[in-house]
Order: C-alpha cells, then structure tokens, then sequence
C-alpha cells in the first residue's frame, strides 16, 4: 500500500492523499466504475507507475495552504508512509489528520485525528464472501478508535441481495451501543459490470434511513447514478479540487 496521486481544494483549504491497494477483495466496489478496472478480478483500480516517496509528498504540502489533510485510497490505514505523514501533517503543518475512507483495517492510529469507516456487512458470513476478511477486526478497531477519542463516521452500501436491509439495520443498532451520535451514512450501490446486484429504488433507500433513524440520532444517505459518481465536482465544491501531483501521468 502507498501513495500515488496528492489533490488540494483551495477553497475548503484541504489536501487529500491516494493511496493504491486494499486490504479487502469486494466485488462491487465503486472504484472500478471511476478506474476503468471493472471487470479485473481482485483490483479497485489500475496501478500507477511509480510511488510518491515521503520527501515528494512533504514538498507538495507544503507547497499549498491546508488545515486539514485526508488520506485516502484503496485502503489508507496501513499505508507504509501513513505513519511518517501523519506525523509530519499534526506536527510540522498543525493540520487535522482523516482517513477520509477506510475498511477499518488499521486504526486507530498515533496522529489521526478521525475517520469515516466502511462496515460491510454485520453477519460474518456475508462479510467474509464480501470482502475475503473476517467482521470481529473490523468491528473491534472501530471500538478501539471511538474509545481512544477518534472522530468518527460511519457508512454502508446497500446492496440489494448482498447487503440487504436486515444488515444495514443490525450495523446502526450495533453503532448505537457505541454511541448514537455516530453520523452514519447510507450509500446506494452503483451496479459494477459483471455483477448480479441491482441499485436499491428510492423506496428502499427511503426505508433503509427511516429504520436507522430509530436507532441513531445522525443519519443521512446518497443515491447517485453512475455518471452523477463520476461527476460529483458539479454538484459539490468539495470535489472541485486541482492535482498537485499524480505519478499515473508521469513521463
């Protein structure tokens, strides 16, 4: 796992960090509709051609104004270089540290601030054919980071025969115990080519946030079309970012 590509959104003042790789192996993942790597049997995305080194990734922050630095991915947590940067971000740029997606698979973590973690599915068997990984890590890093004081956020994609309602419910009951003021935040699958599950209907979504809204306090969702998830820049200044560097493009 490490980095390729730094953004920066000069107006909301943060950078964010890809990284390539994961941890899990889910067949629906949404980056390959943004990668042109649907199809490819255990890979999000397309690999770059090289990796940023420390020093490169230093230099770019530091080229920029930030108050808050992201990390994401693939998966970011276990990131070789995750640790040096989140050293050098709270320590060198007094910025605030968050993976801005994760599976949960390497936190919490010295010098993070926060995260919106992914929880797949609640039944350990749909998690393991899922993901190729086991619930019990996931779940538990997910205590560990609340207990430690990690600003925290939690999603699920709903998938239809895969992750159904009953899932998506047992997951907000689960937070719950945690604590209900949790966000928690339900996404619509994007059906990725050569799978057999269907995008949930307006109903079921609809569904999905009135159950979850009995158990927590914070609890909204998103039903984007394929080409609205590859063109969220022109429906939210957040994603309207500018590349500081991306090994995919060197010569």
């Amino acid at each position: 796992m490490a980095f390729y590509k730094i953004t920066y959104n000069e107006k909301h003042r943060f950078a964010t960090l890809h990284n390539y790789g994961c941890t899990f192996r889910c067949p629906v993942c949404s980056y390959k509709l943004r990668s042109g790597a649907a199809g490819v049997p255990g890979r999000a995305y397309l690999k770059p051609k090289r990796f940023l080194s420390v020093d490169e990734m230093k230099a770019a922050l530091e080229s920029v104004s930030v108050d808050k630095v992201n990390f994401m991915g693939g998966e970011p947590s276990i990131a070789t270089d995750l640790p040096a940067m989140l050293e050098f971000v709270k320590n060198k740029l007094s910025a605030k540290t968050f993976l801005g997606h994760t599976n949960g698979s390497g936190i919490p973590k010295k010098n993070l601030d926060g995260a919106n973690v992914g929880l797949k599915a609640w039944d350990g068997r749909i998690h393991l054919a899922y993901t190729g990984r086991r619930k019990k890590t996931i779940f538990d890093n997910f205590s560990r980071a609340f207990d430690s004081g990690m600003e925290l956020k939690a999603n699920v994609v709903y998938v239809p025969g895969l992750v159904d309602l009953d899932q998506v419910e047992a997951i907000a009951e689960w937070i719950s115990k945690i604590s209900r003021i949790i966000p928690f935040h339900i996404m619509c699958y994007i059906p990725v080519p050569g799978q057999p599950y269907k995008r949930p209907t307006e109903e079921q979504m609809n569904a999905a946030v009135k159950t979850c809204q009995k158990k927590l306090n914070n609890v909204n969702a998103s039903r984007l079309s394929t080409s609205e998830a590859k063109t969220l820049s022109e429906r939210d200044d957040r994603f309207a970012i500018k590349v500081l560097v991306d090994t995919c493009s060197d010569d």
